[in-house]
């Protein structure tokens, strides 16, 4: 080997390192491991201008990357070490996947030379990660490096977006990569990296049919939002004077204040009005909507075959999947929301007429919506509705702020009533699979990803148990974050299953209480515990203007006794 071979190298870990710089990586939310020293050594050595996170547990760093890429449009990086950080990080890359937004999950490994072994924290990364991830590669040898990391960000980006995951040896660290082959094309750090435009015939197809229809309704999942469709979305809305519903996932693609907006509609969050409207329509639009078993309510709002239906998605696979559709639309939202408004635009000047109707329409099932809302959220005694919490956050949050919901309690409630003043993503919730832990965690993701928003984690008690040493990681960053715990000692939603579908058969879903702003004030945030309904404002007000982090502890009523935005549970 030459001089100038010798000085033309790097190591696989510093290359690594380098091409994630040249793909506009930011931030890496990670924790530290035995396999993972050559990589922390170069990204201590190298002006590679990115900042790491350091978290207290693998699965916050992968929910950590999924909300700031929902929020910032740019891939999401999370690392850990091999065994159990890899069996860690891998529930935050399911979730990623399922709702199509590109993760990078990277786990260093035992040495190549130390497979078969019995090498301590040895595991099959390429057959535990294969399965949940849209692509997946452990590296064999350095020179691989550079465009393993190139194909993962395309496939992220491209198509469907999802996860990828890279597995990275020591030995593999620690080899010579040539410095040439460092490259990247920053343009798939950002998603949807390469939109496409669907066929002619499927929009010219879709128009005509959107154009006879006498009710249509629009139902949208996240694919608008991931593809920042929000203004093409209500644009199509208006001039078809259609209503816009969302799932969990699509909130806020259209302003909740908008007068076509019907909101959440579904098992979780919806109303029977809007189950109504869904039923009255003769077509539904579905957008970037896989039109699964909560949005629709177990594929019978609509029921098969009483309407026409046209289904706008990037993924094929998602199309016909639950529904026969009358015409499929095959491409990212944008580019076709812009393609069908272009095509009815023309001739939907007459429907003034059904635009009024609309707007009544969703005039009513928002009064209907609050009606008993408004009357629970204002009851003073000694238990605090959940209605209270949310009427309270509404009036004091400013518009701009983000708030990620843990399942069970928070997110009926922020789904079905806390309304979003302008389209975006402001709201996020783990939809896919529904685990507990998300919420502190993807908070502080959402920081990264919106540093000038107040951003609220709201959890469930039993969600806090989840991840509670996340705190020292708040307060360590001095994220601007308020936890809101919904403090009612009990696994909420399998209770009240229990009691809806198994005569009140209770069994081990009770816990003890946990005083949690004790606990937060002993990893040094500032804290309020609060029983009474009136207090509930004056706390929740000193935490949203403090600096730093902050949690508020609400004694709630128990989610199997409230009065929730559920239309069935499990039974």
């Amino acid at each position: 080997m030459t001089a100038d071979d010798k000085t033309n190298r790097m190591t696989g870990a510093e290359a690594f390192v380098r091409v994630l710089q040249h793909h506009g990586v930011k931030h890496i939310f990670g924790l530290c491991g035995d396999t993972s020293l050559p990589l922390y050594d170069a990204l201590h050595q190298l002006d590679h201008g990115m900042t790491h996170i350091l978290t207290r547990d693998e699965r916050s760093a992968a929910y950590m990357a999924d909300v700031y890429a929902r929020l910032s449009g740019r891939v999401g990086v999370c690392e850990g070490p091999s065994g159990g950080g890899a069996t860690y990080i891998l529930p935050g890359l399911v979730e990623a996947d399922e709702s199509s937004i590109p993760v990078l999950g990277i786990t260093t490994d035992i040495g190549v030379g130390g497979r078969g072994k019995y090498t301590l924290t040895e595991l099959d990364q390429d057959s535990l990660f294969k399965p949940v991830t849209k692509w997946n590669k452990v590296i064999d040898q350095a020179d691989q490096i550079p465009n393993t990391l190139r194909q993962a960000f395309r496939q992220m980006t491209t198509g469907k977006p999802g996860a990828a995951h890279i597995g990275l040896p020591f030995d593999v660290q620690k080899q010579p990569v040539n410095q040439d082959t460092v490259w990247a094309d920053e343009t798939f750090g950002r998603y949807p990296a390469a939109p496409t435009t669907p066929d002619s015939a499927s929009l010219d197809a879709a128009a005509e049919l959107l154009l006879k229809a006498s009710n249509p309704l629009i139902i949208c999942g996240g694919g608008p939002l991931n593809a920042g469709a929000s203004q093409e979305l209500t644009a199509l809305a208006e001039a078809l004077g259609a209503p816009v519903a969302t799932s969990i996932s699509g909130k806020g693609v259209i302003s909740e204040r908008h007068p076509l907006a019907l909101g959440v509609v579904g098992s979780n969050g919806g109303s029977l009005a809007a189950r109504e409207v869904i039923d009255a329509a003769d077509l539904v639009l579905l957008v970037g909507c896989r039109a699964g078993s909560v949005t629709t309510e177990r594929w019978r709002h609509p029921q098969a075959g009483s309407c026409k239906i046209v289904h706008v998605d990037a993924d094929p696979g998602v199309i016909g999947a639950n529904y026969r559709t009358d015409v499929a639309v095959i491409g990212d939202a944008r580019p076709a929301l812009k393609e069908l408004l272009d095509r009815v635009q023309s001739e939907a000047s007459d429907r003034k007429d059904r635009r009024a109707t609309s707007e009544q329409t969703a005039t009513g099932l928002w009064k209907a919506r609050f009606e008993k809302f408004d009357e629970l959220a204002a009851i003073e005694d000694d238990l605090i509705r959940p209605e209270r919490i949310i009427r309270e956050m509404q009036e004091l949050l400013p518009r701009d702020s983000v708030i990620v919901a843990d399942p069970g309690t928070p997110c009926p409630y922020v789904s079905a009533y806390y309304r979003l003043e302008d389209s975006g993503r402001r709201f996020v919730s783990n939809r896919a699979h529904g685990a507990l832990g998300y919420a502190m965690p993807g908070a502080l993701g959402a920081c990264y990803a919106r540093p000038n928003a107040r951003v609220v984690a709201f959890v469930g008690d039993g969600s806090f148990g989840f991840n509670a040493g996340e705190l020292e990681t708040l307060v360590r960053m001095k994220a601007p974050i308020t936890v809101i715990v919904a403090s009612n000692a009990v696994y909420g939603w399998i209770k009240a299953g229990q009691k809806s579908g198994f005569g009140e058969r209770y069994f081990s879903v009770d816990f003890d209480r946990t005083d949690h702003a004790r606990v937060a004030e002993a990893f040094g945030l500032k804290s309020w515990s609060v029983k009474q309904p009136g207090d509930l404002r004056g706390a929740l007000k000193a935490a949203f203007e403090a600096e730093g982090p902050t949690l508020v502890d609400v004694i709630t009523q128990p989610l199997h006794e409230a009065n929730a935005p559920v239309s069935e549970w499990v039974a």
